[in-house]
């Protein structure tokens, strides 16, 4: 079942064709924009930006143009993270709260891990005004980050500026985090993803060059109101497999085999 309900303030497009073949159609040549480093002055560790950096030349070998792109946040770092804190937090208490009252369970300790009961309490304690603000701000990034997509039909990120962690430890030291303090920690370790899920742009994260047990991902967003499937098409299925001739694609930590021949990517001209 797909499509619109009634009432629907807006709905996704109906594609045309089914998405298994859509992946199967050539894009043609596309204008493809690089962020490696997100914004905050978050750096992308090294064996990100290389694995980053190995898939822009390979999507440049295939016919694309690639280039390193300046990407407006639409507001600073600080107000991005303050806003989605207040959006996060107010929602979370409002669901508790519901759930709490048709359960009849308490709202402590017993019943809530200490990461979410931080992000309860500090929900509390937001006010109309500043969710009505943190509002704005969203709307701020909804209009501000997709004007890249008047210059480039797609934009390649890192997944994450580093390598997955191993599990539990972004849970250290949470037990001491207010609600502000635990998110600023999650989208300092997730940058990317999360302000493509304020500006509503479609975006996919697919498989990057690797190395056992940690895995490495580029993430692909496309302007609103489409699909990435051309993002997702710009590289046929198996790229990750070397072709007759080639090298073997650089593992996470390694530096990338290149040729001297081999194409960069230009910075975009403005």
């Amino acid at each position: 079942m797909s499509g619109p309900e009634p009432g629907d303030p807006y709905f996704a497009e109906q594609p045309p064709r089914p998405y298994a073949q859509e992946i199967t159609r050539h894009p043609g040549s596309l204008r493809i924009g690089v962020l490696t480093h997100a914004w905050g002055g978050r750096r992308t560790t090294a064996p990100v930006a290389d694995a980053v950096s190995h898939t822009a030349r390979m999507l440049e070998s295939l016919g694309h143009r690639v280039e390193e792109a300046d990407v407006d946040l639409g507001l600073d770092w600080e107000q991005f993270v303050l806003a989605n804190t207040h959006l996060w937090t107010a929602n979370l208490t409002a669901t508790i709260d519901e759930l709490a009252a048709a359960l009849g369970r308490p709202k402590d300790a017993s019943t809530l891990e200490p990461v979410t009961l931080a992000r309860y309490h500090y929900g509390q304690r937001v006010s109309g005004t500043q969710l009505v603000t943190a509002l704005a701000a969203r709307n701020r990034v909804a209009r501000g980050l997709p004007r890249v997509f008047e210059t480039y039909d797609a934009l390649l990120t890192p997944t994450t500026p580093e390598l997955p962690p191993p599990a539990g430890e972004l849970a250290e030291g949470a037990d001491e985090l207010d609600g502000l303090g635990w998110i600023r920690r999650v989208l300092d370790r997730s940058p990317f993803t999360t302000a493509f899920n304020v500006a509503g742009t479609p975006a996919m994260t697919v498989p990057s060059p690797w190395t056992p047990g940690r895995d490495c991902r580029s993430a692909c967003s496309s302007p609103p109101g489409t699909r990435t499937r051309d993002a997702c098409s710009a590289s046929p299925p198996g790229w990750s497999t070397p072709a007759p001739g080639r090298a073997e694609p650089p593992r996470c930590g390694r530096e990338p085999t290149r040729s001297p021949s081999a194409p960069t990517v230009r910075r975009a001209r403005r």
